[in-house]
């Protein structure tokens, strides 16, 4: 799949009805983005990315952040209106008054929410009078409370249009959240090939890191720093990994991003006793730069939706290995799907890296098939134009209005 909509196994899924398309009296359509936060992660940089890719001639965009913008926010301004909400106290839940009032102020055309805002945000657009609203959910995580699916289950009947960011996990809204699969679209997440392409400059990113040679085997991982990835499986794994590892020099593990876990990790480090031969980077703008230092680009996740940071590892050239959990096989395809673990299996991760890692010349095909999968399947263009045509509503993408 290429970033089309609606291609699901299931025959019901995607089928259109027609509809009038979105003709907005400006002459461009304002799409209003609702988001929690544009900090760190893979959601926030797409939101980023989106507003910076539709066509400026024909939609204004905005982003509306609940808690506050963040780092992905950084120069955003230039392609877009920024926004954020006041104090919206827990009794919002029911009825969110101030969101209302600036959703209304705003007067978007669309407004597109995403994780974590859904119920909230979809109840005030719609009492705000918004035409059309969409949804991207990034991703799941295990069971849900029936508090919480209960309210994807009502934001789902307001909202005209459900996306998936991964066919797994379109499987698995059909079965709790999206009672009309005709509502339910598949978009995949795409990435800048250009920005995040092989480079040749491996020499110049290693001494970023701090090394000064050519030698040092690099695991590497670029993600939140959230219970979900399963960082502490991933340190348990390198641990065993480092240790039966008998030649010079060992290799090394390099983890680039911040979040909640972050204390954590730098506690199992030590607990590991993987201090010097764990890096923990937190932030870094370009992360482009950093991947044409990994030999291996690894995840640990239990849950992924399409993973942003796999696939920019993908785009760069780098060899995956990653657990097979959500889209992860999906994007990884039937050229590289040997480079899937089992979710949850310390032993074979590491098992995975020792074949990687012990193996450059399949490494470097597997890195250059990566490249080429990206480039296919998962372009950051294709992705805008799908959204682009379901803001528009466009025949043949769309589904009746709540």
């Amino acid at each position: 799949m290429n970033g089309s909509l609606g291609e699901l196994d299931s025959p019901t899924l995607g089928a259109a009805r027609v509809q009038t398309e979105v003709q907005p009296a400006s002459g461009r359509l304002r799409v209003l983005h609702v988001v929690l936060d544009l900090n760190a992660g893979g959601l926030e940089r797409l939101v980023a990315d989106l507003v910076r890719g539709v066509d400026p001639a024909r939609f204004d965009s905005h982003v509306l952040a609940l808690r506050f913008l963040g780092r992905n926010a950084r120069g955003l301004e230039q392609a877009g209106r920024l926004h954020v909400a006041g104090p919206l106290p827990r009794w919002t839940m029911l009825w969110p008054v101030p969101l209302i009032r600036q959703i209304r102020e705003i007067a978007p055309d669309v407004v597109h929410t995403h994780s974590g805002v859904w119920h909230k945000a979809s109840l005030a657009a719609r009492r705000a009078g918004v035409r059309r609203l969409v949804h991207t959910d990034h991703g799941r995580v295990g069971a849900e409370r029936w508090t919480e699916r209960l309210l994807d289950q009502w934001a789902a009947r307001r909202t005209d249009v459900a996306v998936a960011v991964s066919e797994a996990l379109a499987r698995q809204l059909m079965g709790t959240v999206v009672a009309d699969t005709q509502r339910l679209r598949v978009v995949l997440n795409g990435v800048d090939t250009a920005r995040f392409t092989p480079r040749t400059d491996r020499v110049a990113a290693r001494r970023e890191l701090g090394l000064d040679d050519d030698a040092t085997p690099i695991l590497g991982s670029v993600g939140r720093f959230d219970a979900v990835k399963r960082y502490d499986l991933m340190f348990e794994a390198f641990a065993s990994f480092r240790a039966a590892w008998h030649a010079a020099p060992a290799p090394v593990l390099v983890m680039v991003g911040e979040g909640p876990e972050a204390a954590r990790l730098a506690a199992l480090v030590e607990a590991h006793r993987l201090q010097g031969a764990v890096r923990l980077l937190g932030w870094h703008d370009q992360v482009e730069r950093l991947l044409a230092a990994f030999d291996v680009f690894t995840l640990s996740s239990r849950s992924e939706g399409t993973s942003v940071s796999l696939l920019e590892a993908m785009s760069a050239g780098v060899c995956p290995v990653v657990t097979d959990v959500g889209g992860n096989r999906a994007v990884l395809g039937a050229d590289l799907r040997h480079r899937l673990v089992p979710e949850g299996d310390a032993h074979a991760l590491a098992a995975a890296w020792a074949t990687a890692l012990g193996d450059e010349t399949r490494r470097r095909a597997d890195g250059a098939a990566a490249r080429r999968r990206v480039e296919e399947r998962f372009s950051l263009d294709a992705m805008v134009r799908a959204y682009e045509r379901l803001y528009l509503g466009e025949t043949g993408t769309d589904s009746a209005n709540s």
